[in-house]
């Protein structure tokens, strides 16, 4: 599985961890992150991989071996991508991708104009990321880079399940569902994938027709 970090996706990851007492069999469960910022890692406090520890592997009680996080500390980026490619070929490749939307139509940090069949990379973060990405820092936080599982990697899941929350979102959930696909609006790509599905709360689908 693929997890998000974010603040969409926490309601079901928190509900993941509800019904797994009992009902859902974790055991052979492997949970890959979707992205990271380039100089920050599970040390760091505010970074993806701190998030998805504390939300979702960690109340799941999944082994280390089972977890694969984009170490974004590393100097040799092209390394850390092959490492993580290399964890989701081991498990034959991903069931599910959880996902959330940026403010620019972003999914995980493939900004604006990423090609279509990208893989794992590195990508140049947008203004609009560096500055919503402020709001998981106790302090400001120079970000300039992302890694990220590209728009190839997770069009190749079993299934995508997208999660979109809040008002602020409302104008870019339009856009997604209403506006031509390309690559300028990297969400509109996936809605071809053969079994996607949206979760939209009322504000994030206040202005749909």
């Amino acid at each position: 599985m693929c997890a998000a970090s974010g603040d969409s996706p926490l309601g079901l990851y928190k509900e993941l961890f509800n019904k797994e007492q009992g009902i859902i069999d974790t055991s052979n469960w492997a949970v890959v992150s979707l992205d990271e910022w380039v100089g920050l890692n599970l040390t760091d406090e505010g970074s993806c991989a701190y998030s998805i520890t504390r939300n979702l592997t960690k109340p799941l009680g999944l082994a280390d071996k089972k977890v694969c996080f984009f170490d974004g500390r590393k100097a040799d980026t092209d390394e850390v991508c092959r490492e993580v490619e290399s964890f989701i070929d081991s498990f034959k490749g991903m069931d599910v991708a959880i996902l959330g939307l940026g403010m620019n139509g972003h999914i995980g940090l493939n900004e604006p104009g990423t090609p279509a069949t990208i893989r794992t990379h590195v990508s140049i973060l947008e203004p609009l990321t560096k500055q919503v990405g402020q709001k998981y820092f106790d302090k400001p936080m120079p970000l300039q880079q992302g890694i990220t599982l590209g728009i190839g990697n997770l069009m190749e899941a079993k299934h995508l399940i997208l999660v979109v929350s809040g008002s602020k979102k409302a104008d870019i959930v339009k856009q997604m569902l209403e506006g031509p696909v390309n690559e300028s609006l990297p969400a509109s790509l996936f809605l071809s994938h053969p079994s996607i599905y949206i979760f939209l709360d009322k504000e994030a689908a206040s202005k749909l027709q």
